[in-house]
């Protein structure tokens, strides 16, 4: 159930914090990309570093970043809608209260409020603090609220008292997880999705053709966000230079022409997503054998390829959604406007090419989701940006 999925882990300052790194492997070990937020007294039982090289990201603890980090103050917001999945291990009574009361003091307690997925909270704490009024006040709260809590087990405390208290075990948190992970279902689930991917290639002989430097990159992206939010995904794609991921069924395809022909046998999906680089001509003559440079003309005569696009725009159902992808070099904004415009498309998501970290081949990208009323930039890498995208869309 953890395989593919993202996960918050948040830690806070108490004793059982140390078992929040062993924790963070067993998701790893799932199969789940973990990011993590500490409270400031989180760190002062684990190091920043711990969790920094075992997960792979830098870790949060204040909303405002230190001198030298990352100077996204709005990573809260981003952490929040990238997650499936928000667990607090160890939840400290003092952050419990804050969770129960809408506080927002420091990058944990306030990814909690901007999380759009579920959240697990472990409570742990030592003596008697566990039966305390207040904190059982909290616990209810929390639940009404449509948290889920994953009681303590007993047994011996830190303190060195015996008692309710302590952290559960990793397996137990695991399952809880899972079954949680399990119960979710997407925006888009029942829905069928066509993602298009890749380059086309417009062959002039059996060795020679005309294409661009699509990686795939950004349409498979497209398509696993899909599915992770519980679509049924079939994913349309020219020569890639990435593998095709797992549980997606795939369509190859090579020029323009062959993309048309197999969009059309979805056009009544329920989401069109247009993220190949699709060829805008093709040369007028294709030649079944290589043609020579001694006999070669010195022209190329193209023609169009189907604007397949434009096509879907103008056979688009009522309840269906059409994405489009625009590549620019100049007028990002003014040109995919139009474009969203001229294809009847519901949305167009903009990139530049002359943007650093943006464009063909790249794992990062920058771009803009148009719509006829709105225009949101994302940022990041294209994975993040392609979920950000659905989840703005569908949710």
């Amino acid at each position: 159930m953890l395989s593919g999925k993202r996960i918050i882990l948040g830690v806070t300052g108490g004793i059982a914090a140390y078992k929040a790194a062993f924790l963070l492997r067993e998701f790893q070990k799932a199969g789940a990309e973990v990011r993590v937020t500490m409270t400031p007294s989180a760190t002062r039982f684990v190091g920043l570093e711990t969790f920094a090289s075992l997960s792979g990201h830098n870790v949060a603890v204040d909303i405002f970043p230190e001198e030298g980090e990352s100077t996204d103050w709005t990573r809260h917001i981003n952490w929040g809608e990238w997650a499936d999945l928000f667990v607090i291990a160890p939840c400290t009574a003092n952050t419990l209260a804050k969770i129960a009361n809408g506080i927002s003091d420091n990058m944990l307690t306030s990814t909690v409020l901007a999380a759009r997925c579920p959240i697990l909270i472990c409570p742990t704490m030592d003596g008697e603090m566990y039966e305390a009024p207040g904190v059982s006040k909290n616990l209810e709260t929390v639940q009404q609220q449509g948290y889920h809590i994953l009681e303590p087990d007993s047994g011996y405390l830190a303190s060195g008292l015996e008692g309710k208290g302590r952290l559960p075990e990793i397996e137990s948190i695991l399952d809880n997880a899972s079954e949680i992970i399990g119960s979710i279902k997407g925006p888009l689930e029942g829905k069928k999705v066509i993602v298009t991917a890749g380059p086309t290639r417009e062959h002039l002989d059996p060795v020679r053709f005309i294409s661009n430097p699509s990686s795939g990159k950004m349409g498979i992206a497209m398509a696993q966000a899909a599915q992770k939010l519980g679509a049924d995904v079939t994913l349309i794609h020219g020569p890639l230079s990435v593998p095709v991921p797992d549980g997606i069924h795939a369509e190859k395809i090579i020029s323009a022409a062959e993309l048309f022909e197999a969009v059309q046998n979805y056009q009544n999906a329920d989401v069109i997503i247009m993220a190949a680089a699709v060829s805008d001509f093709t040369p007028a003559r294709v030649y079944d054998q290589k043609v020579k440079k001694s006999g070669g003309e010195n022209s190329i005569p193209l023609k169009k390829t189907r604007d397949i696009l434009a096509w879907l725009g103008e056979h688009k159902k009522e309840s269906q959604t059409l994405i489009g992808f625009a590549m620019e070099t100049e007028d990002l904004i003014k040109n995919a406007t139009q474009k969203l415009k001229n294809k009847n498309a519901d949305y167009i998501v903009a990139n530049s090419l002359s943007e650093s970290g943006s464009g063909f081949e790249s794992d990062t990208n920058k771009v803009h989701l148009l719509s006829k009323d709105s225009d949101k930039p994302f940022e990041g890498t294209k994975r993040d940006i392609a979920i950000e995208i659905l989840n703005t869309i569908f949710r």
